[in-house]
């Protein structure tokens, strides 16, 4: 129960959860807004426009190393939407505002993992659509790569190159994000705490396979040059109770 923590598999898992330490890699691509819309129309959200037209969708897997959830692997798919009170699909004024102060949500449209208690623990505590799969993950001096299968089937097949450092070393941010299933859709608070954090537009190289969740990005117009690539070396989060929007 909420302020109880939660029985995940036997064990008890306190709130906030705690990400003590993980790494990740993303790209984000600049996708139509209208596609991408109908994909997150479910949830009840509106993609955030960047620019008219656009928005961005961001293609990730991390490695969790530790943290209250285990060990285990994470691929995401995720959309740049407006906060619940953001107002309607369109409005350029509002969505720059959004994102310039800081206001944007993410929405967590596909979360594949590899081990069973992760997913009971995200799935009941906050509705992630988290799903079981085979990810593999590979680091080098060349960069990491994230391969993602589903029954049997490629989905992505994720390569980012190094980029270059951020200035300060690292960066930390709080946001929302967003997730729907079971047909509610619900905000999660998220911080995040970042070091090693490198960066470069483009920088990655995306392979889609058969899967339906492939061909669904490629209506979104992947695979493309991607906007940026990131890699972070070590990356610390806290989640908060989950909150029902819709």
């Amino acid at each position: 129960m909420p302020g109880e923590g939660y029985l995940i598999q036997g064990e008890r898992v306190a709130m906030p959860v705690r990400i003590r330490d993980a790494n990740a890699h993303a790209a984000m691509y600049s996708v139509p807004a209208a596609a991408a819309q109908r994909i997150i129309d479910h949830s009840g959200l509106h993609v955030l426009e960047y620019r008219p037209g656009r928005t961005v969708c961001t293609v990730l897997f991390v490695q969790y190393v530790d943290g209250d959830l285990h060990r285990y692997h994470e691929y995401g798919v995720g959309f740049l939407v407006r906060p619940v009170d953001g107002g309607p699909i369109g409005d350029g004024p509002g969505d720059l505002r959004t994102l310039i102060t800081g206001r944007a949500g993410v929405f967590i449209h596909r979360l594949p993992v590899n081990e069973e208690f992760t997913l009971e623990a995200g799935r009941t505590i906050w509705g992630f659509p988290k799903v079981m799969s085979q990810i593999d993950i590979e680091r080098d001096d060349a960069g990491a790569r994230g391969v993602l299968r589903l029954d049997g089937q490629l989905v992505a097949d994720l390569r980012v190159r190094p980029g270059l450092p951020v200035p300060g070393g690292g960066l930390a941010t709080s946001l929302d994000a967003y997730a729907h299933l079971d047909g509610h859709t619900r905000r999660i608070p998220w911080k995040l705490e970042a070091s090693g954090t490198r960066m470069r537009p483009g920088g990655a190289e995306l392979i889609l396979g058969e899967h339906p969740w492939a061909d669904e990005l490629r209506e979104l117009g992947l695979p493309k040059r991607a906007m940026f690539a990131s890699g972070i070396a070590h990356v610390r989060m806290t989640f908060e109770e989950a909150q029902e929007v819709g």
